[in-house]
């Protein structure tokens, strides 16, 4: 047994009602950027839907994620060493501009700037890629309250899975939202799709960064992100993905999405897993039997074995103490109430999710019936607007047992509840039918309903004997050349390591379309914040020499008189 820990995060979709306060705030810290126009390392998905971008989960076309050979191994579906070898200048396996979408602005000057006259200005919406006038067609959430109904319904992959028990009717369809970061898997495949090593996961925490450094655009880490949260820079030549905030996580802080997030669904907690299992766990037969593999891999914080182990691995007391606490633990093991996205890509994601329930109360209050009665709801969960054959092949691989227990769990809390809110007595059946008691009821309505901040997110700071060690991490993966949030402490404008001031004050973040426009269009070498001497050719415009292009001159020595040797 090799304990590792592992930062994890929980969403209840029951609460998220597609306000996207997560992907603004996630946007304006991370990528309100030249280069990064069109990437959102959070976004809020309306399901059903194609997503962002378009059909990423239709694996058969991406060719992301895990696949299970004959001998029982485990290889990226994009391919192995030698056929990455041999395609590694040509990557076609990329969703393109208009698969994610092209981010535009609008022409706020003319609008404010016009002069008088009969008709009245128009803020024409502008391409922030090319500057020129475009039509939008698309965005991050064009799927947004069913924008364009079945014609873009149908679209979904995995709608497409469950076409013949779901009926398309505009009026009497489904939808719920469906907030996605990166997964920080415990078996990426985009690290291992990079063929420059420069996708990692962090030891002490798990989180997945990208140093970039080492990274030279081949961009095979996004093919192999089934997820498709790992993006191009097109102005830097570098991928970027989702941090999970770790200069806020390593002291102690959440992430930016989970502080912002209006409706408080996000938890934050340490999981303890066995190193030794993830490979054996990832490369079941069954894909039904991943869900159960990824929770066997998972460590009881309790149990005096484990925590004896977690000490020899040098996992700090404090950390075992926060793993105990971890509310991410409650929800996936003890309460078995969060489920992971898409076990069946074998990458073991460990951002999981409560599935929705709301929709039985509202199917059932139309039809006369008392919406939280328990007999009711319990029989109304396999007539849920939201099909138990969809959540599961969002959830569990296509199983709908998982998905209907976690929806009896949360009905019978539902339930149980709403009688002592009333002032009777706790009905005791309702919580054994789910096979809990009725103090596991109270304790996970808690934790969903009214847990505390500090019960939301259990997040251990990092020791100060790692300091110089994740000091070196930060600058390595930060995004601090020109127009970055200077998360490594030493760009241009001065923010620290942690995400804080450091005493010269932040330039307003927001650009003019006009001056964004003028910066992407210059004749100048655009420096793409590389090592000193080092020029990224990917970004090279081949109108001029950078400094760096080529070796230095070497200068003959002379004598003291001046004359040559």
């Amino acid at each position: 047994m090799r304990v590792m820990a592992q930062m994890s995060m929980v969403m209840n979709l029951d609460k998220c009602i597609g306000c996207h306060t997560c992907s603004v705030t996630c946007k304006q810290a991370w990528t309100n950027r030249s280069g990064v126009e069109y990437v959102w390392f959070n976004n809020v998905e309306t399901r059903p839907g194609q997503g962002y971008p378009r059909t990423y989960e239709n694996q058969e076309r991406w060719q992301g994620g895990w696949t299970r050979t004959r001998s029982g191994r485990l290889k990226p579906r994009s391919g192995g060493r030698l056929k990455k070898m041999f395609s590694i200048f040509a990557n076609p396996k990329l969703p393109s501009m208009q698969d994610y979408y092209e981010p535009w602005t609008y022409d706020y000057e003319h609008l404010i700037n016009a002069p008088a006259g009969d008709d009245i200005p128009v803020a024409r919406p502008k391409s922030l890629l090319t500057g020129e006038d475009m039509k939008v067609t698309w965005s991050a959430n064009w799927d947004d309250s069913l924008a364009g109904g079945n014609e873009i319904a149908a679209g979904d992959p995995v709608l497409a899975k469950v076409s013949d028990q779901v009926k398309q009717e505009f009026e009497k369809t489904f939808m719920f939202f469906l907030p996605r970061i990166c997964e920080h898997c415990l078996n990426p495949s985009c690290a291992a799709a990079c063929p420059s090593g420069a996708i990692y996961k962090r030891a002490e925490d798990g989180i997945v960064l990208v140093d970039q450094d080492r990274c030279r655009g081949w961009r095979m880490c996004v093919t192999g992100c089934p997820y498709k949260k790992v993006y191009f820079n097109h102005r830097t030549g570098k991928a970027e993905k989702c941090t999970f905030c770790f200069p806020r996580i390593e002291i102690g802080q959440p992430t930016i999405c989970s502080e912002t997030c209006v409706g408080r669904l996000r938890y934050l907690g340490l999981m303890l897993y066995d190193a030794d299992r993830v490979a054996e766990a990832a490369a079941v037969r069954d894909e039904h039997d991943l869900y159960d593999a990824q929770r066997s891999v998972f460590l009881d914080p309790h149990d005096p074995a484990v925590v004896a182990a977690a000490r020899e691995a040098g996992i700090p007391d404090d950390w075992i103490e926060a793993a105990q606490r971890s509310p991410v633990w409650d929800l996936i093991m003890k309460y078995e109430v969060a489920l992971p996205l898409h076990p069946e890509y074998r990458t073991m994601p460990m951002v999981w999710y409560i599935p929705p329930l709301s929709p039985v109360a509202d199917v059932l209050r139309e039809t006369g019936h008392d919406a939280e009665e328990a007999g009711n709801l319990f029989g109304a969960i396999d007539a849920l607007r939201i099909p138990v054959d969809y959540l599961a092949e969002l959830f569990t691989a296509g199983d709908p047992a998982p998905v209907r227990g976690v929806l009896n769990r949360l009905a019978a809390m539902r339930s149980y509840q709403r009688r002592i809110n009333l002032g009777e007595a706790a009905d005791e059946s309702i919580a054994a039918a789910v096979g809990m008691t009725g103090a596991q009821m109270d304790e996970m309505y808690r934790l969903l309903a009214i847990a505390k901040y500090e019960q939301r997110y259990v997040i251990p700071a990092a020791h100060a004997e790692d300091a110089h060690r994740l000091e070196k991490i930060a600058t390595e993966c930060s995004l601090d050349y020109e127009g970055g949030p200077g998360m490594g402490g030493g760009g241009p404008y001065g923010q620290g390591p942690f995400g804080e001031s450091s005493g010269t004050p932040v330039p307003v973040q927001v650009e003019t379309f006009h001056m964004q426009r003028n910066r992407q269009t210059t004749d100048a070498f655009t420096d793409p914040g590389d090592e000193p001497r080092r020029v990224n050719l990917l970004n090279w415009d081949g109108k001029s020499t950078p400094k760096g292009l080529f070796p230095p001159r070497r200068t003959e020595p002379e004598h003291t008189d001046g004359s040559k040797p």
